[in-house]
């Protein structure tokens, strides 16, 4: 197995190269986004109520699913749904309906299978006119405690109809503790133990670690976040960090106040959060289902081209 590999691109000729191509990712994209609530006046109706954010653009569009994050809303997340749609990919962000006292992800990643099978006949009685999903480049993506059921759901810890593509965690979190992990518990401690055959990007938060207050423990446990996420992938994996954020600064600016935020950056921090991170998943998205990694590529060789300071970029290829 190929050891990780972080590079640092040093000088401005270094970075020349590679800033043509990369930068625009790291900014919305040319396509016009719809942002489409569907509920139960739908037909078919969706199992919980889904936020979807594409393209208004006539085309075929690969899907990715964003799993929120524990008693969260899918609309703090709506700025970077429409980031990644705008670059030509198909958001479905569900509406969980967790409890704050449940002590178990079964019924969200339940949920979340559930959602899957709706696609195939539910997203083309919403789409806008002319758009079009396919469904054979599906991604799965979450957030915090939606990254604990993302990776459950890939690790078929629920049955789908459909095949995913690729797999991203963003600050993902499996628990409170190594010996305190949700069910289900799919830390192994063991590296390379994922069963998981498509490629992974893991975006974890330098902050998400930290204590906010003395009232509230961290949201993101040394142990079950996505440090160990990532060494417990199988190749190709990649991880990349936001050194200054923490767990929620990736939300939109009206989130609850009470649930963000950590950065460290100035007033328009989260702005850049939330650029950085969409930028990633855009690259990440382009090179799995869209054949076409220069940007990936060019992130991980000169990580400074990112908005805010990625350290560390590691990835394993083989």
């Amino acid at each position: 197995m190929a050891a990780p590999v972080q590079t640092m691109a040093t000088t401005p000729q270094a970075l020349e190269p590679a800033a043509v191509v990369v930068t625009s990712v790291f900014q919305p994209g040319k396509l016009a986004v719809e942002v489409i609530s569907v509920d139960h006046d739908a037909r078919p109706t969706p199992p919980i109520p889904i936020l979807i954010a594409a393209p208004k653009d006539a085309g075929t569009y690969p899907v990715a699913i964003l799993l929120h994050g524990f008693f969260l809303q899918n609309r703090y997340y709506e700025q970077l749904l429409k980031h990644v749609a705008s670059f030509g990919f198909i958001m479905v962000a569900p509406q969980f309906h967790t409890s704050l006292i449940s002590n178990s992800d079964a019924d969200d990643i339940a949920a979340a299978a559930k959602v899957t099978d709706w696609l195939p006949e539910g997203l083309p009685s919403v789409l806008p006119t002319g758009v079009e999903a396919d469904l054979s480049k599906l991604a799965l993506a979450g957030h915090s405690r939606g990254g604990h059921t993302a990776f459950s759901l890939a690790l078929g810890y629920a049955n789908t109809s459909l095949k995913f593509s690729a797999l991203i965690g963003l600050d993902p979190v499996a628990g409170t503790g190594r010996n305190s992990q949700l069910p289900p518990a799919i830390l192994t401690y063991e590296p390379s133990s994922f069963d998981i055959a498509v490629p992974v990007l893991v975006i974890g938060t330098g902050l998400g670690d930290e204590r906010e207050n003395a009232l509230f423990p961290p949201c993101a446990p040394v142990d079950v976040n996505h440090t160990e996420f990532y060494r417990e992938c199988r190749a190709p994996c990649y991880h990349l960090v936001t050194k200054d954020y923490g767990h929620l600064d990736m939300l939109d600016d009206d989130a609850p106040k009470l649930v963000t935020c950590l950065c460290k950056e100035g007033n328009s921090c989260k702005d850049v959060m939330r650029r950085t991170v969409a930028g990633i998943m855009v690259a990440f998205f382009k090179a799995v289902m869209g054949e076409e990694d220069g940007d990936l590529k060019a992130i991980l060789e000169h990580p400074g081209l990112a908005p805010t300071t990625l350290d560390p970029v590691e990835y394993r290829l083989a």
